[in-house]
């Protein structure tokens, strides 16, 4: 099992257990959660490799290596997915400050919650 996993960690994992592949990912549960072993169940943002060229929607975000990710990676911040905690192989780094930011305020955006 990976060690204290917390809120904002970029980890990797596989999302689904059909995909080839494991995924980064952002964890988004609150670090009370995450710091209780017994909570096997993380909320998570998927990433996917950004492809040259290509524009990102508005409700994506876009991290790279100052968050711990070898290559620029975008984030669809309309959809989150829950992981089991022991599925999860490694922990690559951290979001920075001020995409954590721009991260809740697209959740926000675009599950339109009131503030």
């Amino acid at each position: 099992m990976t060690p204290s996993i917390r809120q904002w960690d970029v980890i990797r994992v596989r999302i689904r257990p059909d995909d080839r592949d494991e995924h980064p990912a952002v964890v988004v549960t609150c670090d009370e959660f995450c710091a209780t072993e017994h909570r096997h169940a993380l909320n998570v943002l998927y990433g996917t490799t950004r492809r040259p060229g290509v524009e990102t929607d508005p409700y994506e975000v876009v991290l790279n290596g100052a968050d711990g990710l070898e290559r620029p990676t975008v984030f669809n911040c309309g959809h989150l997915y829950t992981i089991d905690r022991r599925k999860i192989s490694a922990t690559l780094g951290r979001v920075a400050p001020e995409r954590r930011r721009q991260i809740g305020r697209k959740i926000v955006a675009t599950y339109r919650l009131p503030l």
